[in-house]
């Protein structure tokens, strides 16, 4: 799955979800905020003393462990207000052959690690089950972290469902209108947390979750936004970096434009790689020819614009082209569901949109009943609104729209206008975009998948790169990130490094 950006498809989040489930710049001169405070550590910071020497209380929540951890809102001001995070521990399976704790995250922004973590037994493999307790630690304003909700679950309904590719000038102001009102909306509901979801901080909370942890050094499993908190735990706090896996990896590097036009690129790359597979199976809804089926499959997106087909959701009378669009994204995210993807259209081309409906709640994380699991559609945006720093005026967002169009027609007008909601959020941005190279740090261990829509593989390289200990594994396959998902190639290559800390070969692809 992926998080929610703009007014329908968001594309800019990336989530990896368990293999058993087919549902993953600059600061201004006048901000004082986390980013700007040099990375943070017990020693000659008394006012953080208490954060790291607290001792998590365990309790029994089902078959889990579940505790608080306490950290400051503002790590520039520890001495104020407190914000309490959920944890998930997972017991190791093997008492006798245990070796640490193992963070992870599935990414998002605004997906919950705690949930991750009770999928243990699928996200990782027996043997590192054996070896660790899994831990998920809900970042700050997400799941069980005090979520940041800005709408009501039918005013995320009408948002999402809303059209993500203006045609004209009535309709981009319409769209500007639109993401300003959920900017101020959140503005009115997130309370003093708005200002402090950034990656930075949601790092520094990593530490004292290691601290908390009785640990060394942080070992992280990360999928796809959940490397870029594991690239910038690294950078901020290189020498506590232990067993590091980055899979599904976001470039900390690129701006905004860049990121939409990698996500452009990379969701076009995968529904082709769609398409060729429906047409190579046969009876093919889109037709018989890669060009014309794109084509076939564009159309019909843009059709719903103005003849959304009639559903049976509760409160959802009409599938439109915002909902369409989430729809066959869900869909690139694995290959599993790429035979749900084709009956779906065949159904669509029918009148009958209840199955391509039915994929997007999917990506939403909404059920049939019309309830969303969590706050990932809407905290993506307080997350990513302080990460990137995005321009306002219109003119702008259609001039990339164009220029996108003709690297990504399908994705790209969509990705170039998702970031709008990011020029009308009045909270002063506190991370900048930069390379990352982590100097100091133990190896690093970054996975790419060669057509993965949502972190495109130039991204893992990019990172990999960067990284001063940084060891590539290239997966050449399909889906948004590789371990545990399908190919032993890359599970053994991790287990390997997490278990006995052997490096993987360098160039090795899968």
């Amino acid at each position: 799955m992926a998080g929610v950006v703009a007014t329908a498809l968001a594309l800019s989040g990336c989530v990896s979800t368990p293999n058993e489930q087919t549902q993953a710049r600059t600061p201004g001169p006048a901000q004082k905020s986390a980013a700007q405070v040099p990375p943070t550590v017990p020693v000659g910071k008394p006012t953080l003393t208490r954060f790291y020497g607290q001792n998590l209380s365990w309790s029994d929540c089902g078959p889990y462990q579940c505790a608080s951890l306490t950290v400051p809102i503002d790590y520039a001001h520890p001495d104020g207000a407190t914000l309490k995070l959920a944890v998930l521990k997972v017991v190791s399976t093997s008492p006798a052959k245990r070796i640490g704790s193992l963070a992870v995250n599935p990414g998002g922004p605004g997906a919950s690690a705690v949930g991750y973590a009770k999928a243990a037994d699928f996200i990782v493999s027996k043997a590192v089950r054996a070896a660790y307790d899994v831990v998920g630690l809900d970042p700050r304003g997400v799941g069980g972290s005090s979520p940041i909700k800005c709408l009501s679950d039918r005013e995320s309904d009408t948002f999402l469902g809303s059209d993500p590719t203006p045609d004209d000038k009535a309709e981009e102001q319409q769209f500007a209108d639109t993401a300003k009102a959920f900017a101020d909306k959140c503005l009115a509901n997130g309370g003093p947390l708005l200002g402090h979801v950034s990656t930075i901080e949601v790092a520094k909370d990593m530490d004292v979750l290691r601290a908390a942890l009785g640990e060394t050094k942080l070992d992280y499993l990360g999928k796809s936004y959940g490397t870029f908190i594991g690239s910038t735990y690294a950078d901020l706090f290189p020498t506590k970096v232990g067993k590091f896996v980055l899979d599904g990896a976001v470039d900390p590097s690129l701006a905004g434009s860049q990121f939409n036009e990698g996500q452009a690129v990379g969701f076009e790359t995968a529904t082709r790689a769609y398409v060729q597979d429906c047409i190579r199976k046969g009876d093919c809804p889109l037709g018989d020819s890669l060009d014309s089926a794109m084509q076939r499959l564009r159309d019909f997106l843009k059709q719903l614009d103005t003849k959304p087909l009639p559903l049976d959701d509760p409160f959802v009378k009409k599938l439109t082209e915002g909902w369409g669009s989430l729809g066959v994204a869900e869909a690139m995210y694995d290959q599993r569901l790429w035979t749900d993807l084709t009956a779906a259209l065949r159904d669509a081309f029918g009148g009958n949109g209840n199955r391509l409906m039915k994929l997007a709640n999917g990506y939403a994380r909404r059920n049939d009943r019309g309830t969303y699991a969590d706050n990932l559609t809407q905290v993506i945006y307080a997350v990513n609104c302080l990460d990137r720093p995005e321009p306002r005026g219109l003119a702008r967002y259609s001039a990339e729209a164009r220029k996108l169009s003709a690297k990504a027609p399908t994705f790209g007008p969509l990705l170039a206008w998702s970031t709008v909601t990011c020029g009308y959020w009045r909270v002063p941005i506190n991370n900048a975009q930069k390379r990352i190279t982590a100097a100091g740090s133990g190896p690093i261990v970054v996975v790419g998948t060669t057509r993965d829509p949502a972190t495109p593989y130039e991204w893992a390289q990019g990172l990999a790169s960067q990284l001063k200990n940084g060891h590539l594994i290239t997966f050449d396959g399909d889906g948004h990130t590789a371990y545990r998902r399908s190919n032993s190639c890359v599970d053994d290559a991790i287990d390997d490094y997490l278990l006995k800390g052997t490096v993987p070969q360098s160039g090795l692809r899968c």
